[in-house]
């Protein structure tokens, strides 16, 4: 990291530059990540499975002044050139990269940064429009390693391993610092893909004990049949992020793996430093758990359940989620409207709904986004999704709002069913009769092979519904 930050600095790479990274996986993720900020600049990362137009956004808007791409990715760098000008230096990752890095001389005394200085432009996923760039500080990072060895791996040490199962661009690269403080070795999958069994192989051969989940690969690894051929009670923290669990996922999950399961609510803009449920306080019986809570509020951090004119709501009263405290970011770049948005009140709003129990546990409603308005009555889709996945035929399930000449909108459910499995429309309201209000069910359900995600493992509410319009 010494001579590729040395390298970097003599090739004009100066303290507050952007240095904007696309490529998958390796070690040269963490590599840049390290010498961008000894030098003192602010590291861009990119998720690799984006188009180049959608990279090209993002060097443009972040005002990169370096591009590091993987050779293999030569769309996007020609993309990011063309609509970033300002870049002053490109590099590529490969055996250019390697010479580049071992070349310069090793820089000796990092950069003078103080807590506040921007480290990481942290990209929204884009969901719901132009991803916006979270400014990520020093010292938010410093207390995010805190936090994470605290809250979700507590008693790491270099005894320790660490599985990556999913881009070090977001949440998984947050996760691998608190490995590298404790001096515990991060284990990559050779592939860009995920594959289960090489998954399941490494846990056995390197006795890892913790990995960064998102609940889709979760449960992916946990229902691959190879997660029954290798040894895996080296595990003792299953961290998974990024979007609540299904019930039915989860006991699933408890069953394969024991009582291993963290789970914690954050966005990028929190650092993933909302709540936490730790293992302990999972279970497979509903009696001995808070079912469908995200958990407490993590150590430093607090919680508030606001309304729309900001004020503090009763407990089990639903309202608009918001959280305060050193985890939360400086802001988006370049985007004070947004950040006034988010800030409002004080308070960070991360757009989701839900309230918080007498006791304290937080459970999310769904996304503001994501609530539909049905003959009056508001229609929150994680509540039928969650029924529906009870059915013993549905693998994945997705309910979406549409425009509807009756009701104004209604439900309309997009469901995976298991291989060969069917399930009539007929089938599916007579399993939601004793679970869910009639004025809830969906008007309508589709059959897909498969939902559409985003490069992190979420499905794309949106996307899904431009292909529900195009095949009405």
């Amino acid at each position: 990291m010494q001579s590729a930050a040395g390298a970097l600095a003599a090739r004009g790479v100066r303290h507050g530059d952007r240095v904007l990274l696309h490529a998958r996986n390796s070690n040269c993720v963490l590599e840049t990540m390290f010498a961008t900020w000894m030098i003192g600049g602010v590291w861009v990362p990119t998720n690799f499975r984006l188009t180049p137009p959608e990279v090209a956004y993002l060097a443009a808007s972040s005002g990169a002044a370096v591009h590091i791409f993987e050779a293999t990715f030569p769309e996007h760098a020609a993309a990011a050139k063309a609509e970033n000008p300002a870049c002053r230096l490109e590099i590529s990752i490969g055996e250019g990269w390697e010479a580049f890095a071992t070349g310069g001389e090793r820089l000796l005394r990092p950069a003078d940064v103080d807590r506040d200085h921007p480290a990481w432009f942290f990209y929204t996923s884009g969901t719901t429009g132009r991803p916006k760039a979270g400014v990520l500080t020093h010292g938010q990072m410093d207390y995010v390693v805190c936090n994470h060895l605290c809250d979700l791996m507590p008693a790491t040490t270099e005894e320790d391993a660490s599985l990556v199962v999913a881009p070090l661009s977001h949440g998984a690269g947050v996760h691998a610092l608190p490995q590298v403080a404790r001096g515990a070795p991060t284990i990559l999958l050779s592939g860009e893909k995920l594959d289960c069994d090489e998954a399941w192989r490494l846990v056995e051969k390197h006795r890892v004990t913790n990995m960064f989940t998102v609940p889709t690969i979760l449960t992916m690894l946990t229902r691959h049949e190879s997660v029954d051929r290798y040894d895996h009670s080296s595990l003792r923290h299953v961290i998974y992020a990024g979007a609540p669990m299904y019930r039915a996922d989860q006991v699933h999950a408890l069953q394969k793996l024991g009582k291993v399961l963290v789970q914690y609510f954050g966005m990028g803009e929190v650092t993933g430093n909302i709540t936490v449920l730790p293992a302990a306080l999972h279970s497979e019986d509903d009696a001995d758990m808070a079912v469908g809570s995200c958990g407490f509020p993590r150590v430093g951090m607090e919680i508030a359940i606001l309304d729309d004119a900001g004020q503090h709501l009763a407990a089990g009263v639903t309202g608009e989620i918001c959280v305060r405290g050193p985890g939360v970011f400086a802001g988006y770049h370049d985007n004070p409207e947004a950040t006034a948005k988010a800030t409002l009140f004080g308070w960070f709003h991360t757009g989701d709904l839900g309230h918080v129990d007498e006791r304290g546990f937080v459970y999310i409603t769904g996304r503001a986004s994501d609530m539909y308005i049905s003959g009056g009555s508001n229609v929150y889709p994680r509540e039928i999704e969650e029924a529906l996945l009870l059915h013993p035929a549905v693998v994945e399930a997705c309910v979406v709002g549409m425009p509807h000449e009756k009701w104004g909108e209604a439900g309309v459910a997009v469901l995976v069913l298991e291989p060969g499995a069917t399930a009539t429309a007929a089938d599916l309201l007579a399993h939601l009769e004793s679970r869910v209000a009639k004025y809830k069910w969906p008007v309508r359900f589709a059959v897909w092979p498969e939902l559409p995600k985003s490069g992190y493992g979420k499905v794309t509410k949106r996307e899904l519904r431009r292909m529900l319009q195009e095949d009405a």
